[in-house]
């Protein structure tokens, strides 16, 4: 059941400087000193040490929040934990009481001590397939003046550098706000008002990133653990997984085959079952499919064997999509977008023992990082006369374009390290 969030304002403003200290930045002395380095609270949970976020960015995306105006405030999502520590130093900024969407576990799943610390800090608990109450809150907080941030493309990523399909939510929120809105305001404005950030580690972290690398290797018993570069023995950790899903599948992959093609043949194989398990269309795209599946599960169409055989389907749909286009597209690869597919396949595949566990939920950089905020242009929804299709492809257009910016700045400055990308594939 839904829970609507009671903010305390003075909870916030500490909270935002345990934030500031303890979860990004560390303690000044503390965190490049041996052994206090060591600790996550002293050296900084996340371990972000500067923040670049240009006065312009942080007023154009101000200019959006306050009285006569609604707001859906939309960062990017590329990394778990990190999310929230970066979002709140931004709301902090621009609009200290905004309310901030969070997954129902997180609010609610960890007792009623925690749930009422997380209502406190104004979190709106996402609760899958009845967010109806949530949405009204959101619009109703929003009529006040205040922002509401939420990811629009809902779970993490791990990809940095590429903003994936977003959901719709913002921008349904946003009109039905600004509707609501101008019953007694003619001049009533709202907001979908997007946000993009890019880590990017501030020296080599090569050494830290081969440790963690050992670490999968021998978690999930993958041969020829600690031979060749980084990038190939990633690359050698998800062709071995990818194997394991093939012979599951009964497939044998054309040597030489790229990843990409092996991928989409075994993507294939899985869309034919989960369309037979669910009597939907065998032309239907995954997408699609996926969707219908997480429909027939809510109906209890089926027993529950098979029910949990569709469940599983669906899961492997889409984690072996987790390693979308976007690892292809490059001959070279940074050691940000390493520590990246390390942290995905720790969390897609790493399972069953504390430390994996709390790498799920708090996960570990490789190394001390800068994080490099942008604005894009804030799409004024009253002024906006196009369908919630089009709303969508012109904001993932502006972030994209943001992130590609503040890559190209980073490349051109010698910024990123660099290594021959063997997911690539001509």
């Amino acid at each position: 059941m839904f829970v609507a969030p009671r903010p305390n304002p003075a909870l916030i403003k500490i909270m935002t400087i345990v934030n500031r200290i303890v979860m990004l930045r560390g303690v000044p002395g503390f965190r490049d000193l041996l052994p206090f380095n060591r600790l996550a609270g002293l050296r900084g949970v996340a371990n972000v040490r500067h923040i670049d976020f240009p006065a312009a960015d942080e007023q154009s995306l101000k200019a959006c929040c306050g009285a006569g105006q609604a707001t859906f405030i939309t960062p990017n999502h590329p990394e778990f934990f990190t999310d929230w520590m970066i979002d709140k130093e931004i709301v902090s900024r621009v609009s200290p009481l905004a309310a901030s969407w969070a997954t129902h576990g997180v609010v609610n799943g960890l007792g009623r001590l925690m749930q009422k610390f997380w209502l406190a800090n104004n979190l709106i608990a996402q609760i899958p397939g009845n967010n109806e109450a949530a949405k009204a809150h959101s619009v109703d907080w929003a009529l006040k003046g205040h922002g509401v941030l939420l990811h629009p493309e809902g779970g993490v990523g791990w990809h940095g550098g590429c903003v994936g399909p977003l959901l719709p939510g913002a921008v349904e929120m946003g009109l039905e706000a600004l509707q609501r809105g101008r019953e007694t305001n003619k001049d009533f404005r709202a907001w979908v008002a997007p946000v993009v950030w890019k880590l990017a580690f501030t020296g080599n972290v090569e050494r830290a990133l081969a440790r963690e690398c050992v670490y999968v290797e021998k978690s999930l018993k993958i041969e020829g653990a600690g031979g060749g570069s980084l990038p190939e023995r990633v690359y050698r950790i998800y062709s071995t997984l990818l194997t394991r899903d093939e012979r599951a599948c009964g497939l044998t992959a054309e040597e030489g085959a790229s990843y990409a093609t092996r991928q989409q043949s075994v993507l294939a194989t899985l869309g034919l079952q989960l369309a037979e398990g669910t009597a939907a269309d065998a032309g239907l795209d995954l997408a699609e499919l996926l969707r219908r599946s997480r429909r027939w599960l809510r109906e209890g169409k089926a027993d529950a064997e098979e029910q949990k055989r569709v469940r599983k389907l669906a899961e492997t749909i889409q984690r072996i999509q987790r390693v979308g286009p976007w690892a292809f597209a490059n001959q070279t690869i940074t050691q940000e977008e390493i520590a990246e597919h390390l942290k995905r396949i720790r969390n897609d595949y790493c399972k069953g023992t504390l430390r994996d566990t709390i790498n799920r939920f708090v996960p570990q950089p490789a190394g001390p990082r800068c994080v490099h905020i942008r604005v894009p242009e804030p799409l004024g929804l009253h002024n906006y006369d196009g369908s919630v299709d089009e709303a969508l492809a012109e904001l993932r257009s502006r972030m994209q374009g943001a992130i590609n910016a503040v890559v190209a700045g980073l490349e051109a400055s010698g910024g990123f390290i660099s290594y021959p990308n063997p997911f690539y594939h001509r």
